[in-house]
């Protein structure tokens, strides 16, 4: 999430950025959050039910969900920057 965190204000005219925490309380989550997403150009949730409803199981797992709300591209694990700027290149295009 880090590296995300990193180039979102480069997409934020164009993207939307949501981490959704799950498994932890709030107060447990809040610092941890702080300190990973520390641009501000990340929101984020403390929300089960989107665990669920994606059939989210662990971390890391990023969804690229279209204007449109269709699901454009997902994975687990971690990827490099070079990778995630093509998938978000990507999705700010159809999304424009």
């Amino acid at each position: 999430m880090p590296v995300i965190d990193s180039i979102a204000p480069d997409y934020a005219d164009d993207v939307t950025f949501l981490a959704v925490a799950g498994r932890a309380s709030l107060d447990a989550t809040s610092p941890v959050a702080e300190q990973l997403m520390p641009s501000g150009a990340m929101s984020w949730t403390l929300d089960e039910s989107i665990w669920e409803a994606y059939e989210v199981f662990g971390q890391p797992v990023t969804f690229l969900i279209s204007a449109d709300d269709y699901i454009v591209g997902q994975w687990y694990g971690l990827r490099a920057e070079s990778e995630i700027r093509e998938a978000l290149d990507h999705l700010a295009g159809i999304t424009s």
